[in-house]
């Protein structure tokens, strides 16, 4: 039985379920403040009685050292009283770093994804085709002929990764070994040596717990550079293989300005330039003084990366020990890198140079656009600035028309839902609607179904805010709010250009839906995205505006709703059968064996088992009953009642069937159709 208590924070949840005490927080256990409200709820607990306590990493993305500890430091105390601690749902760097510490030793982790596979040290593999025992004898030859040790010539020759020599090497050692990355060290832990010092060494702390530091290193028998570091430190230290050019890249983020090395972020391509006006063909190489500018090149590379990454934004964020650089990849933000807060305003002003802004404006928020040349093609960023407590925060918004769909074909749609929505765009006039919240890819709909009808027969008309992706034969126009040029007023004028088709980017207000309404009943087609959380609500958020049923009935032709979910990282991804519970929750027991799929998270996919994303849909196509219904300006239970009653597939059942084709998983689409 549930038994629901009150907790010292609403970031934290906690349920009494059977003998234990689920506890989730709902953030990252990174600093005092966050580590202090989940164990004042911890605490809570324990004086209520409870001494078995599990907590629910399912919203935890990374951990510190602190956390580390006062984790350790519960399980002595509940152990004391006859109880536990134990961790359930992390995700796999959370995994490594209990490896690494060896808290996973003291502390259950319950791996719900099934355990990770870990290569045995014997069983390292010499390429496809190859004989072992013949690239050994080969080895041994070329060692006593070189002088080299025989790892580094199997890793020479390309027999071997070198990660998986290291591993196995930790494995003969009994010294962990760590692929260092970001969310794998602790960045306070990491600042407590000098960073002169761990470069001369070539050593970085990465997590202490309780009175043990933890050290990277690429020489885990070098006992004088140890013992060095436990003096400066005072502490035990535990050494953590890793490979050495992982160590001197991050150690590069905390050298100063003038000796600042780039290798974090790589280093930027020939065919990378900037373009300094919105002319394509104005364009111009990186400035000549980029090779002596580490701010420029920092700026380059970490638009290179983002836009190499698939990146949907770029956040620069200042704080008051350091900076922040995180990418928004499939819809959610990961950490790429932490530059020194000094930085900051000398990556804010390059920007700014790049967007044609005043640099000197700290006080107010700018907005503008960057252009550049990567890759081979051209890449648009929406550059936004907003004055904060520690300075400005910047977000690019990145604009890759090669990544956009523009196909109506590949937008993910199941096949019935892909012929109602053609059959509706193949009327002469009405109107259509995309819905969902914020970043679920409505935008990217409406420029698939522009491209559908774009012909040199007809005139489309566009009204964005702002223009996202130029296309041909069309008619684009930019919403200017400064200058009183609302969606409203150029839809006025927009119908006395003779359209055939317009596509009004969103539906904000009263007089907006109106025109448009009136618009798609005096002969023209009329495609639009409102903020919705499904297909239905489209309906009553127009009645609500105060565009008239009787008119709203005869207008409207149907409704796509629509959400992002991720899927699969089909590097990590593994299958596994469906467990019975999940069979009959979801009727799916007349199918046999029901396999689903879920990723264990690795390199590629930034550890979170998911890559890339594709859209679910429901498609609402309006017929005579529902005009019907629509002229009786209807509640949303009503609507919902004439829904369920002819079966219509909404979204969650969109994203079940793609659970089951093994694309992505029932977690992911539960959390996207949940907002």
């Amino acid at each position: 039985m549930n038994e629901p208590a009150k907790t010292a924070s609403s970031a934290i949840a906690r349920v009494r379920i059977g003998v234990a005490t689920h506890v989730t927080p709902k953030f990252s256990l990174v600093g005092n403040d966050a580590l202090q409200d989940l164990m004042l709820a911890i605490d809570e607990s324990i004086d209520a009685g409870d001494s078995k306590i599990i907590i629910d990493f399912s919203a935890v993305q990374t951990i510190d050292s602190l956390a580390l500890s006062c984790l350790a430091d519960l399980q002595d105390r509940l152990m004391k009283i006859g109880g536990w601690v134990k961790i359930t749902t992390h995700n796999s760097i959370i995994g490594e770093i209990a490896a690494i510490t060896g808290l996973s030793d003291y502390i259950s982790f319950l791996d719900s994804d099934g355990r990770q596979e870990r290569k045995d040290p014997d069983d390292v593999s010499f390429g496809p085709g190859s004989r072992p025992q013949a690239r050994i004898d080969e080895a041994l030859k070329l060692q006593d002929r070189l002088g080299k040790r025989m790892g580094r010539i199997i890793i020479d020759k390309g027999w071997v990764e070198e990660y998986d020599v290291l591993r196995a090497l930790g494995e003969q050692l009994g010294v962990p070994f760590v692929r260092l990355r970001p969310g794998l060290f602790d960045p306070t832990t990491a600042a407590t040596l000098d960073v002169g010092v761990a470069r001369r060494l070539c050593v970085m702390p990465i997590f202490r717990v309780r009175s043990v530091l933890y050290l990277a290193t690429a020489k885990p028998q070098d006992m004088p550079t140890f013992e060095e570091v436990s003096e400066r430190l005072q502490c035990e230290v535990r050494p953590v293989l890793a490979r050495k050019q992982d160590i001197q890249k991050l150690l590069s983020e905390s050298l100063g300005i003038a000796d600042m090395q780039f290798d974090m972020v790589g280093d930027v391509d020939e065919d990378f330039a900037v373009v300094e006006s919105m002319q394509i063909e104005d364009h111009s190489t990186i400035d000549e003084v980029a090779a002596g500018s580490p701010v420029v090149n920092l700026v380059n590379s970490i638009i290179q990366r983002a836009v190499h990454d698939g990146a949907s934004d770029i956040h620069l964020e200042p704080f008051r020990t350091h900076s922040r650089i995180r990418f928004r990849i499939d819809g959610l933000l990961y950490e790429f890198t932490a530059p020194r807060v000094e930085l900051h305003p000398a990556l804010i002003s390059r920007l700014k140079v790049m967007a044609n802004l005043d640099i000197a404006e700290r006080r107010m928020p700018q907005d503008g656009r960057i252009q550049v040349h990567t890759q081979g093609r051209s890449v648009d960023l929406r550059f936004s600035s907003l004055p904060g407590l520690y300075g400005e925060k910047v977000v690019l918004r990145i604009l890759d028309k090669n990544q956009a769909i523009l196909d109506v074909n590949k937008l993910n749609m199941a096949s019935d839902n892909l012929g109602i929505f053609k059959n509706l765009l193949d009327a002469s006039h009405g109107l259509i609607l995309v819905t969902g919240p914020t970043g679920s890819g409505k935008t990217t709909s409406l420029y698939a179904a522009l491209n559908y009808l774009k012909s040199i027969e007809k005139n489309i008309v566009t009204i964005e805010d702002p223009v996202e992706y130029q296309l041909d034969i069309i008619n684009q126009n930019e919403v200017r709010d400064g200058i009183g040029l609302s969606f409203a007023k150029i839809l006025k004028h927009v119908l006395r250009q003779d359209p055939d088709i317009v596509m009004v980017g969103e539906i904000r207000e009263r007089e907006t839906a109106e025109i448009a309404v009136q618009a798609a009943l005096t002969g023209h087609l009329v495609l639009s995205t409102l903020h919705t959380n499904d297909a239905v609500g489209a309906i009553t958020r127009l009645i609500d505006m105060g565009v008239e049923p009787y008119l709203l009935s005869s207008a409207l032709l149907g409704v796509v709703g629509q959400r992002l979910v991720r899927t699969i990282c089909s590097n990590c991804k593994y299958e596994f059968l469906a467990p019975p519970e999940l069979v009959q929750q979801y009727g799916w027991q007349d199918q046999g064996d029901v396999k689903l799929a879920k990723g264990k998270g690795c390199e590629q996919c930034y550890d979170s088992g998911h890559k890339g994303r594709i859209g679910i849909h429901e498609v609402l196509k309006t017929d005579v009953d529902l005009q019907k219904l629509i002229i009786s300006s209807p509640t949303r239970d009503e609507l919902s009642d004439y829904l369920d009653r002819r079966g219509f597939h909404n979204l969650f059942h969109d994203g079940l069937q793609r659970a089951l084709d093994r694309k992505t998983t029932i977690e992911e689409v539960s959390r996207a159709t949940s907002t």
